[in-house]
């Protein structure tokens, strides 16, 4: 078992944007908490060194982009989730108050122009960088009879950011 004292890291890394994404939302409060319970729509840019990598994506319907949540606040390892009440662990929730601010959210294809996307089900901040974008494939992203913790019984559905997550709140 490997041993290190608490607070450091054992291994850091960089990493650099491949494009940003483009979506109606500016700051994190009325912004939808997850990509499932959004309408929205958004264009996710490409760098052009990146673009010969979207050959074939089009024939996907739904993608997963992985993005730096660059405007979260300060990691807070014991948040109050906003589908509850109770203070959880943040492994225990999608805060994106995490160690690394990373994101991800899966949504739907609605064309390829280019080194552009257009997306829709955004629920990431205008201007967002990207990290990466993979194919959402059902037979190995979708497991309908997981265990879902204290999410069992809970719905986002009408549920928005508050902001209480956001750099400088």
């Amino acid at each position: 078992m490997h041993k290190r004292k608490p607070g450091t890291s054992v291994t850091s890394f960089s990493f650099a944007d491949i494009g940003l994404i483009y979506t109606p939302f500016q700051n994190a409060t009325g912004t939808p908490i997850q990509a499932s319970t959004s309408s929205a729509e958004g264009v996710v840019e490409v760098l052009p060194e990146f673009a010969p990598g979207l050959q074939d994506l089009a024939a996907f319907e739904r993608i997963w982009l992985i993005y730096l949540m660059d405007r979260a606040s300060d990691v807070q390892l014991v948040v109050r989730p906003y589908m509850d009440t109770e203070e959880r662990g943040v492994f225990a929730t999608r805060a994106p108050v995490r160690p690394n601010h990373i994101g991800f959210s899966v949504v739907r294809l609605l064309g390829v122009e280019g080194n552009r996307l257009l997306i829709a089900d955004v629920d990431m901040l205008n201007g967002t960088p990207l990290l990466d974008i993979k194919p959402y494939v059902p037979a190995f992203d979708s497991f309908a009879s997981s265990r879902a913790g204290w999410y069992t019984g809970k719905s986002a559905a009408e549920v928005v950011a508050d902001g209480r997550f956001e750099e400088g709140k």
